[in-house]
């Protein structure tokens, strides 16, 4: 069963790892989440070490069709962001 990881999660998770208060604790995951979106958004590409890098694709206008009616529509071309983890988040997950 999957469980989603929120702000809050990893604020609370700060807070208690550091002794940060909560309100601090959500500032600086706002502020680390920010920079990464910052980050990508510059620069195409981010790498975390030992993590996996994310990279921003480019996807061209294409006809779609609604599943339930069956009626073309247009897709607009959008960016679109992939992840690709890294050899060593691969193992953790493999049990290596």
């Amino acid at each position: 069963m999957s469980k989603t990881l929120t702000r809050a999660d990893i604020a609370e998770a700060v807070q208690k790892s550091l002794g940060f208060s909560f309100s601090e604790s959500v500032e600086l995951v706002d502020s680390i989440v920010d920079e990464l979106c910052s980050s990508i958004e510059r620069n195409g590409t981010l790498k975390v070490s030992s993590f996996g890098t994310f990279n921003v694709n480019s996807k061209r206008q294409r006809i779609g069709r609604n599943p339930k009616t069956k009626q073309e529509a247009v897709i607009s071309p959008r960016k679109v962001v992939s992840f690709y983890a890294s050899n060593i988040l691969n193992d953790k997950l493999n049990g290596i």
